[in-house]
């Protein structure tokens, strides 16, 4: 009976879940020279730009994402189509469309 009872109650209670470790993203806070110049070239041309986009293509952080797209909006390279809460999302500027009858 001693030895049923040792054998049991020794060991720690087993762990089912190694828990998946994360890498942690290593984006940029700041532009250096060849990230601001990527952003004026192509991020114009996406159809879909949101902070996410450009955070994931880009590799810099959410906070200058949000700041590049607001400057890009207001030098018209791009155009707002939705502002839903912090959702920002926006597309490449084209020409009016104007209707004819």
């Amino acid at each position: 009976m001693a030895a049923a009872k040792g054998s049991a109650g020794s060991k720690n209670k087993k762990k089912w879940s190694k828990g998946k470790v994360q890498d942690k993203a290593n984006n940029s806070v700041i532009f250096n020279a060849d990230t601001l110049a990527k952003l004026e070239k192509e991020v114009p041309t996406y159809k879909l730009i949101t902070p996410s986009v450009l955070v994931d293509r880009l590799r810099i952080n959410g906070s200058l994402a949000r700041r590049a797209l607001r400057e890009l909006e207001a030098r018209g390279s791009i155009r707002l189509v939705s502002l839903h809460n912090s959702q920002l999302i926006y597309t490449r500027a084209t020409a009016p469309v104007t209707a004819e009858a």
